[in-house]
């Protein structure tokens, strides 16, 4: 029969029309099939997946004998493929004849199971020695439907081990960890984000996903995609690194501090490290790190407090005394520093009562100041006696009045405006946070003492209130001493 009447009627094609199958761009029918011309055929490209198979790989037909053995089988146990194939079973070579009946039977048992079977067996290799492998078997299926052999694919029990651990592990970080775990890919943005990450950076899992680390931090960014950068070029850093950020949430930033490690990851397949992206693993110090710093800067105002009593134990003036304070109460603490002593109107009494509302107010007279050009010692300004005439509702009235600390700031209006606000109340022009202290001293309130400071530090604290006053009582003691040898009398 010719090749046109095979095709049937509908398939005919005239003696000058091409047949679209063999013109080159159709498949070509080859004897094993369809297939391209030239390429390589069925069986060659089985060879080629057989043995590039990272896993060992063996098949048996419907009698046990083996028709498969790829070069991984040969590697783990020893055995050619030229002297594998053609055997019936494992029995005499590659397993003991005490064990071989019992491995043939789970074996062959796959054929008429469903599904994969998983069992542990010891293999004999080459050289005698013994190899406890993973198998997993399964049937093949003939083309009637019905079992022609079945393939066994088996690898090494401590390499199967370490390859479960590793998933394992993976999956207890994203799912367990009480620390942080983030995936980021090349382009340093989160490819995998586990719940305490999400947690920690105020989104759900997937929420993260994808987006620049710009839009999940407001502070920390730059310091945070330097180090990831490293990583990804030169490789893990030796040590773990401290990052403070700023965490991106509705009730607004979140200050934190991340101890971070980084670990690079590369692809296991390709023959040279390609980077698949970077591992950041980060656990929250932020209140420890607190602590040690509070603690440090207690150590240092202590240490400035011991140094400066010190200092004016040794000065036969008690204003001079005062000065010595202030001077070391500044460092690391102030820009500025002002000192303002309480001059009561002529025939008040200098400690009224409590309840004497009609006492007439008192009057702040300079005793000292740092200099507003520059750092230098404190300066004696209170020979005139002339009242600083400072406005009602004055920071240093209130805490006259109040005989306790207020703290003010400009806060963030524009720095004309923060020019204004200084100057209003007499202020170096620079001053944006201020904090008075009142100086007393055997019941009676001598002064108050004002700290300020200027752009780019922060507003005063609760506890740096709490400072103050410590410097403020020493002062008070300086300044009380003073009034006593101005009065012979000692009132």
């Amino acid at each position: 029969m010719s090749a046109s009447r095979r095709r049937g009627a509908t398939d005919e094609l005239g003696p000058d029309e091409p047949d679209p199958r063999r013109d080159g761009s159709g498949a070509d029918d080859g004897p094993d099939g369809p297939g391209v011309p030239g390429g390589p055929d069925g069986s060659d490209l089985l060879a080629a997946l057989l043995d590039g198979m990272d896993a060992a790989l063996c098949a048996f037909d419907a009698d046990g004998v083996v028709t498969h053995w790829n070069r991984e089988a040969e590697r783990i146990l020893g055995w050619s493929s030229a002297e594998a194939v053609g055997r019936h079973g494992f029995a005499g070579w590659a397993v003991r004849s005490a064990d071989a009946e019992e491995v043939e039977r789970r074996l062959m048992s796959a054929m008429h199971a469903t599904g994969r079977q998983v069992h542990e067996f010891a293999l004999l290799t080459k050289d005698g020695g013994r190899v406890l492998v993973r198998t997993q078997s399964a049937a093949v299926r003939g083309p009637d439907g019905r079992p022609a052999g079945l393939y066994c694919a088996f690898s090494e029990v401590h390499a199967q081990i370490d390859l479960e651990r590793s998933i394992a592990l993976s999956e207890a970080l994203f799912e367990d960890a009480s620390w942080g775990v983030v995936l980021i890919d090349a382009d340093l943005r989160p490819a995998v984000v586990n719940a305490h990450a999400a947690q920690a950076l105020g989104t759900g899992r997937t929420a993260a996903l994808g987006r620049p680390l710009g839009e999940l931090l407001s502070q920390g960014v730059e310091e945070l995609e330097s180090a990831l950068t490293h990583v990804l070029a030169e490789g893990a850093p030796p040590a773990p690194a401290e990052i403070w950020v700023g965490v991106r949430a509705p009730e607004g930033e979140r200050r934190r501090c991340w101890r971070s490690g980084f670990v690079r990851l590369a692809s296991p397949l390709a023959e040279e490290p390609v980077p698949l992206g970077v591992a950041w693993l980060f656990a929250d110090v932020t209140e420890s790190r607190r602590t040690e710093q509070e603690a440090s800067l207690l150590r240092f105002r202590t240490n400035q407090l011991h140094r400066a009593a010190r200092a004016a134990a040794e000065c036969d003036n008690p204003l001079e005394a005062a000065t010595v304070h202030l001077d070391f109460a500044l460092a690391g603490f102030a820009d500025h520093a002002l000192v303002d002593r309480v001059r009561h109107p002529a025939g008040a009494a200098r400690t009224p009562a409590p309840d004497d509302t009609d006492a007439p107010p008192a009057e702040l007279v300079r005793a000292a100041a740092t200099p507003t050009a520059g750092p230098g010692p404190s300066l004696l300004t209170g020979q005139a006696g002339l009242p600083v005439r400072y406005a009602e509702g004055h920071p240093a009235l209130q805490c006259v009045q109040r005989t306790g600390s207020v703290r003010a700031t400009v806060g963030t209006a524009p720095a004309d405006q923060a020019r204004l606000w200084a100057q209003a109340r007499q202020w170096p022009a620079d001053t944006v946070h201020a904090l008075c202290a009142v100086l007393r001293s055997r019941g009676r309130t001598l002064g108050v003492v004002t700290f300020l400071r200027t752009t780019g530090r922060a507003p005063f604290e609760r506890a740096d209130s709490a400072h103050a006053e410590d410097i403020a009582a020493r002062i008070a003691t300086t300044l009380d001493l003073a009034e006593l040898l101005e009065r012979p009398d000692g009132s």
